[in-house]
């Protein structure tokens, strides 16, 4: 890596909240320093020269999908890019499209995560419903909880969303993660709902029908979940209950 080189950043700068705002790019400077991330470029110029930044995070470990954002063209998290990868040393960065603007790099991802998870009903519908607090819960084959977790490995980022061509054409679209998560229930053998059951959800061109297959989704996830796989495997369920 070249030490010592001076780093362009173009950012995209707009406050809804601001009467009189109007969006733009403002172009800032900053020296890079070994191991730098966009992260911590975009922290160093926040408490350095422009304090009104906004942006998200948490953790800065690529765990909590906090600082997703459009960097030279391409979401991805901020944290686990190095500005080593840029060689001309300049980075536009903007924020992911798709999501309600909170203000320059920073979306809600989290009032769409809540409102699909309303719609999709994310959450375990057991079999039965007489339940009891105090009973063991059931033990689960080892490779089918191996299974679960893999797609419980979402970080809920966004990065699928604003990466997928038919959801920014169809805003009803569920997206990846969407069916990445309806994938995750319909493995769990305590989940009492059927394929059938599913195919009210998804099987229409809002859900696993409606993807184009343009590989926007896998070929961008900062944490390089299975989509295009957990899709076709929806899609042959839901055409099953066809048949």
């Amino acid at each position: 890596m070249t030490q010592g080189r001076t780093l362009t950043f173009n950012i995209f700068r707009y406050d809804p909240q601001e009467a009189n705002d109007k969006p733009k790019m403002v172009q800032y400077q900053i020296a890079e320093t070994p191991g730098m991330t966009v992260f911590i470029a975009l922290n160093k110029l926040r408490e350095e020269q422009d304090t009104s930044l906004q942006f998200d995070f948490v953790c800065r470990a690529g765990i909590c999908g906090s600082c997703a954002m459009v960097i030279n063209g391409f979401p991805t998290l901020a944290c686990r890019t190095l500005t080593a990868k840029y060689p001309k040393g300049e980075i536009t960065l903007m924020p992911l499209p798709g999501f309600e603007l909170i203000g320059d790099l920073s979306v809600n991802t989290g009032k769409f995560m809540r409102e699909l998870a309303e719609r999709l009903q994310l959450w375990l519908h057991p079999k039965s419903d007489d339940i009891d607090v105090h009973r063991l819960e059931d033990p689960m084959d080892p490779e089918e909880a191996a299974r679960l977790y893999e797609l419980e490995r979402c970080v809920e980022c966004g990065v699928c969303v604003s990466a997928c061509a038919t959801k920014q054409m169809r805003d009803t679209f569920v997206g990846a993660v969407g069916m990445m998560k309806i994938a995750r229930f319909e493995m769990d053998s305590r989940d009492g709902r059927t394929a059938e059951d599913f195919y009210h959800v998804i099987g229409n061109q809002d859900g696993v029908f409606g993807c184009m297959t343009l590989l926007g989704c896998q070929d961008n996830c900062p944490k390089d979940l299975p989509h295009m796989q957990q899709i076709a495997y929806l899609r042959r369920k839901m055409a099953m209950t066809l048949v």
